[in-house]
């Protein structure tokens, strides 16, 4: 890793990415989205004050543990005059992103262990599987769309004829490996 001269106060873009471990075009994506930000020279060549390499950072650490680009810049835009995240910051910011991530991490627990059940069928049905359809309440009421259905010639959406599309899979077109667990 290149070593810079303490008196230098600004990094190119090579520099922060050599530093940092970023990608150039990384770096330029993230100034895009406003989680650094860099000066322009005479010549138009980014420059980045030294603290970018801080909020670089924190950046991919937040990215590792799932944290979107968005919540990221929101942390980022509280803290005052957009100084550099310190320790503390990340202790208060992790803190608040824990429950989140602990949410995160109990509905892919769920999904995993849903999983197995859709690789034993094998058939990704609308009415049981748990990847497509996750805890739908209203296919009790049939094939189709439910909440978006509208009849342009009916008042009552819930009593138009179905459509065509709406109608029920033939028999025959269902694996038997669905039929028999939706039958027994």
């Amino acid at each position: 890793m290149p070593q810079l001269p303490f008196k230098v106060h600004e990094l190119s873009v090579g520099q922060l990415s050599a530093r940092s471990g970023a990608a150039v075009s990384a770096l330029h994506f993230y100034e895009s989205k406003g989680l650094i930000s860099s000066t322009r020279t005479a010549g138009n060549q980014r420059r980045y004050s030294r603290d970018a390499l801080r909020r670089v950072a924190f950046v991919r650490a937040a990215q590792r543990v799932g944290i979107p680009l968005a919540v990221i810049r929101d942390a980022l835009a509280e803290l005052p005059d957009e100084r550099t995240p310190n320790r503390d910051d990340w202790a208060r910011l992790s803190q608040v992103w824990r429950s989140e991530l602990d949410e995160r991490i109990s509905q892919l627990v769920e999904l995993r262990d849903r999983l197995t059940d859709c690789i034993g069928c094998g058939c990704l049905s609308l009415e049981r599987c748990a990847l497509s359809n996750p805890y739908d309440n209203l296919g009790e009421q049939g094939p189709g769309a439910r909440r978006l259905r509208v009849d342009r010639g009916a008042k009552d959406p819930e009593s138009a004829p179905p459509r065509p599309e709406e109608a029920s899979p033939r028999p025959e077109a269902v694996p038997s490996s669905c039929r028999e667990s939706a039958q027994g």
